[in-house]
């Protein structure tokens, strides 16, 4: 008999051997992936992408991946070097942790919230995305967001990846 855990594992096995179009994705307004043009803009390898979809994106660097199955809030990240697109209906759980984890690249609505504010006073580096950005719907296809954002970097190579990326002004 299989475990949960191991169907778990099973079913993430699976998924990877799909195209990105028949990925089985969660369709909800949370559902926008960072562009492959940002990843090859940082050159960067991520340990782990603590906030990604079912079956993860075959372009986005990343050693592993949580889902919203996993929880990526509930894991333990234990300082390695994360990407985090969170969901923007609910950053701030999000950027707390990602700001104590202290090691990664973030992509974040700009706005002004606490969390906000505390991501633009603690991360080490910072800019914003040009306002053109297209992501890539949970449908598989390009779609554009009302909302200005931001790409952080905390880390020391993560800093000299996005100064060095032409993404934007960094700061």
């Amino acid at each position: 008999m299989v475990g949960a855990s191991e169907l778990v594992l099973m079913v993430h096995d699976d998924l990877l051997d799909f195209d990105f179009d028949e990925i089985p994705l969660a369709k909800t307004s949370d559902d926008y992936y960072t562009p492959k043009w940002v990843f090859d803009a940082l050159g960067l390898e991520f340990d782990i992408d603590v906030a990604s979809p079912v079956g993860g994106i075959s372009w986005i660097p990343a050693k592993r991946y949580f889902t919203q199955y996993d929880d990526g809030l509930a894991q333990d990240w234990g300082g390695a070097k994360v990407w985090m697109n969170p969901p923007y209906s609910r950053p701030a759980p999000w950027i707390d942790k990602w700001l104590e984890n202290a090691n990664g690249v973030c992509l974040v609505a700009a706005s002004r919230s606490k969390p906000f504010t505390e991501l633009w006073n603690e991360c080490e580096a910072i800019a914003f995305m040009p306002s053109n950005l297209k992501f890539v719907s949970g449908m598989g296809k390009e779609a554009g967001i009302y909302m200005p954002t931001v790409i952080a970097a905390v880390g020391a190579e993560n800093v000299a990846a996005l100064k060095a990326s032409g993404i934007g002004f960094v700061r």
